[in-house]
């Protein structure tokens, strides 16, 4: 009985990533709000129906791709900020980061920078939450390090924020960029994340 329930189970993680798959190949070419039910069902060959048994609209697999997108880079984003080594290794280390993810996952990288203020709330609060997510974390590895002491929480969160806008800003930047384009953004990024350390050092003289 419990190795049916597995095979059932297995099947329908199988079918539930087939929709996630589908949706994010779809929201290449276009947003949220234009996405049809019927396309998703259709491109992953079910019928409509069948959708509702994963999820209550396209609004929440809007939600699921965030997840998806985001969620596995908060533990790979927090342990770069922390690691061993002055700030313009740790600064070229998260630019590399970044640099790579966007060539592994171009599709989820597109899909957060058109969603982060596109017309579905629900997937705009899931993004914005997830960001939330990424500064706190950010913000905690930044108070271990000791050019942090006499830091107030408030402005360690204000500087971690600076920080991942800039990831972000970097990531949506090297998204269609040319290779040669891509090395020019990867310098502007370092160096804009140089000025922010630099900033820091001096904030509180």
């Amino acid at each position: 009985m419990s190795h049916t329930l597995g095979v059932r189970q297995a099947r329908k993680q199988k079918t539930r990533q087939a929709f996630l798959d589908a949706a994010l190949g779809l929201l290449e070419e276009q947003s949220l709000s234009s996405l049809g039910l019927r396309e998703v069902t259709r491109a992953v060959g079910v019928a409509p129906t069948a959708f509702y048994r994963h999820f209550p609209s396209t609004a929440d697999l809007g939600v699921a791709l965030v997840e998806e997108a985001l969620g596995s880079l908060h533990a790979v984003i927090a342990g770069t900020v922390s690691a061993a080594g002055d700030g313009d290794e740790r600064i070229e280390r998260a630019v590399e980061l970044i640099a790579r993810h966007v060539r592994e996952y171009p599709a989820h990288i597109r899909f957060i920078a058109r969603e982060r203020n596109g017309g579905v709330q629900t997937v705009r609060a899931a993004i914005a939450e997830q960001l939330a997510r990424f500064t706190d974390e950010v913000r905690t590895a930044l108070a271990a390090h000791p050019e942090s002491a006499g830091w107030n929480d408030d402005d360690l969160l204000m500087l971690a924020g600076l920080y991942v806008d800039q990831m972000l800003m970097t990531a949506s930047n090297l998204l269609d960029a040319s290779p040669e384009e891509q090395d020019q953004v990867i310098r502007v990024a370092t160096r804009r994340m140089r000025l922010i350390a630099v900033g820091r050092r001096h904030w509180l003289g």
